[in-house]
């Protein structure tokens, strides 16, 4: 029964939006690896809405690429339609979204793994790990085949025992009416991993040829050339728009008249939804005072006619999902494609993991994405890139990469799920960041770039233009904190044009911009630089003067917690010699295991009082080593 089937420094089971980037990070650092799917056919696949960023997400997709990534690069090919958020508020929340081809996205990332060196994707549903000495060594298949590794990452999305639910009718199934991972979830349950049940959801697809769109609001995408990746130097013009209509009264009416038969009101979906993307009929009820809700039409590519009814999610019954779809405007003769749908999955507790994303139970085993508790692909993708890294580094005996809260959103996103752990689908907001003015779109370059090239998945070409540019910031920004601008007649006329008062006095370049309708085209103009300055450069200088004031305020917040994140606490401390404390702080510090005081007082259920009787325990211990 079965045949060995190889062996591997990592093995990577799912190939979605998470397993992609684990396994293209682990291949390109050096590591053997293997990439094991249910369906070659679903690598990258988006079973949800084909879009990449928005708000917080957009940062992430940044951020996965500034570390050597992929997903930024295979959206900048692949996208129908790029738009930048926000753009009427200031840099901490300016997002990034673009529109997936969901088909090209799929093939272009799946070119991408089939043609990297080191990896190996193959067609193989894993039914069980390989344990022995509370290590993990590999997996076994359906088939039978058991391929060994020194490192194992579990990225299996929303397959595990996923159950699709539409109205009274439930079947196992994973997205999209794909194969299911039943004996994995219960083999996970069988190692005394603990698993919760979660439920996401997607809208109606319909056939854009019946479509109305004079009675919808087209949504088009930007003029100006927009890219998530660092790389990217090609840009598509033509892009495709989305379109803007409403539900209404009518609509309200339907669903109200139909709860009796919507299986999350019946009591038949037992998985949490998540709460920042609630099903229309969630909507309806709690939100029972909007006269109408937004729903945008999108396309799903350039070559199909399905378009995705985004703000319609719901489970209800098909015959319900054609009543509502006919009382939108645009949609009175509209046909539908595929229904809408609920699926219901298991997640693993993420506090059982540490921050490398390795599972504290078993050695060696990682997990990423949507089985940590997760929504969305980029998410995924973010815990898919440093899952990747830190199993590689494992392997190649390198330090693990831990980003902490001030350095990165994917930093926030993995200290929120292993310390806190999440109760409902966990999603990133740019309010969960409290550094969020430094994590910004604009600066992910800045902030990680340094990273992805040590741990060698930043090329010597792409650092050394990284270089040139952060020394072109510094020099630009030393040139207006020292040069003098000397009142003028021109001068001021400049400044009344631009809405601005006029000067008495001379001031310093720097204190000029800082003025909020003052940019840096209008200081080029009165100061020119001795040399070409590029337009992501003049960027970065305009924002690190105009809010220097605020970003140092958030370096001195940063600098107080990092001291509270130096203070390491050995894994192994035993909580419950430590009087004082209280009990709900014990059992709660007892199970994540904080790896530092900074990292414990984020703790749900610890309070600042357990935290200061941890420092003064902690103090004594290192006192009675010194004065052994």
């Amino acid at each position: 029964m079965g045949y060995e089937g190889g062996e591997f420094d990592v093995i990577v089971v799912g190939a979605g939006h998470a397993g992609s980037e684990a396994g293209l990070a682990a291949a390109r650092m050096g590591a053997k690896t293997l990439m094991l799917t249910i369906n070659l056919d679903a690598v990258a696949f988006m079973p949800c809405n084909p879009s990449v960023g928005g708000p917080a997400k957009g940062v992430v997709v940044r951020e996965i690429d500034a570390l050597g990534g992929e997903m930024g690069r295979n959206v900048d090919k692949t996208h129908i339609q790029m738009r930048m958020l926000n753009t009427g508020k200031g840099p901490a929340v300016r997002a990034l979204r673009a529109q997936a081809d969901k088909f090209m996205y799929q093939h272009e990332m799946k070119k991408t793994i089939e043609e990297q060196e080191n990896l190996l994707l193959r067609q193989a549903m894993v039914e069980k790990l390989i344990i022995e000495d509370g290590e993990c060594k590999g997996v076994i298949t359906q088939t039978g085949a058991t391929y060994r590794a020194k490192t194992v990452i579990v990225t299996t999305g929303t397959y595990l025992r996923g159950k699709i639910i539409i109205g009274d009718l439930m079947y196992e199934s994973g997205p999209n009416n794909m194969q299911p991972s039943v004996e994995l979830s219960n083999h996970l349950q069988e190692l005394g991993f603990e698993l919760v049940r979660f439920k996401t959801g997607t809208p109606p697809r319909v056939n854009g040829n019946s479509i109305d769109y004079s009675k919808t609001e087209i949504q088009p995408g930007d003029d100006v050339p927009r890219a998530f990746s660092y790389e990217t130097t090609k840009y598509i013009t033509d892009q495709l728009p989305c379109w803007l209509t409403y539900t209404g009264e009518e609509t309200h009416n339907i669903i109200n008249n139909n709860l009796h038969r919507s299986p999350m009101f019946s009591g038949v979906i037992e998985g949490t939804g998540a709460r920042y993307c609630p099903s229309i009929e969630d909507k309806i009820v709690r939100f029972n005072d909007k006269p109408r809700h937004q729903i945008f039409l999108e396309p799903e590519g350039r070559n199909t006619s399905e378009v995705y009814v985004q703000g319609l999610s719901t489970s209800l019954p098909e015959d319900v999902q054609f009543k509502i779809l006919k009382t939108i405007p645009g949609l009175e003769e509209v046909r539908l494609m595929r229904p809408g749908y609920a699926i219901e999955y298991d997640a693993i507790v993420p506090t059982q993991l540490w921050p490398t994303l390795e599972t504290k139970k078993v050695k060696n085993l990682f997990t990423a994405g949507q089985i940590n508790g997760t929504s969305g692909y980029e998410e995924a993708g973010a815990q898919g890139i440093i899952a990747g890294i830190n199993a590689a580094c494992k392997v190649l005996g390198k330090e693990p990469l831990i980003l902490d809260r001030s350095q990165a959103y994917i930093g926030v996103l993995i200290d929120d799920l292993v310390t806190k752990g999440t109760n409902e689908p966990y999603r990133l907001l740019t309010s969960r960041a409290e550094h969020r003015l430094l994590l910004r779109h604009d600066n992910a370059d800045l902030r990680l770039t340094e990273t992805g090239y040590k741990v060698g998945l930043i090329s010597e070409e792409r650092y050394a233009n990284f270089t040139k540019k952060k020394e072109l910031i510094e020099q630009e920004l030393q040139r207006l904190n020292k040069e003098i601008i000397k009142v003028s007649d021109e001068l001021n006329a400049l400044l009344e044009e631009a809405g601005s008062t006029p000067l008495k006095d001379a001031v310093k370049a720097a204190a000029l911009l800082k003025r909020p309708e003052i940019n840096y085209e209008h200081i080029a103009k009165i100061t020119p630089a001795d040399i070409e300055v590029p337009d992501d450069v003049a960027e970065q200088v305009e924002i690190q003067v105009k809010y220097a004031g605020y970003i140092e305020k958030q370096w001195q917040q940063v600098e107080r917690m990092k001291k509270m994140d130096d203070k390491k606490i050995p894994v192994d401390l035993d909580y419950d010699k430590i009087s004082g404390i209280a009990t709900e702080a014990r059992q709660k510090l007892s199970e994540v295991k904080p790896l530092s005081v900074g990292q414990a007082s984020r703790v749900s259920g610890v309070n600042p009082a357990d935290i200061s009787i941890l420092l003064v325990y902690l103090e004594q211990g290192r006192l009675a080593k010194t004065n052994k």
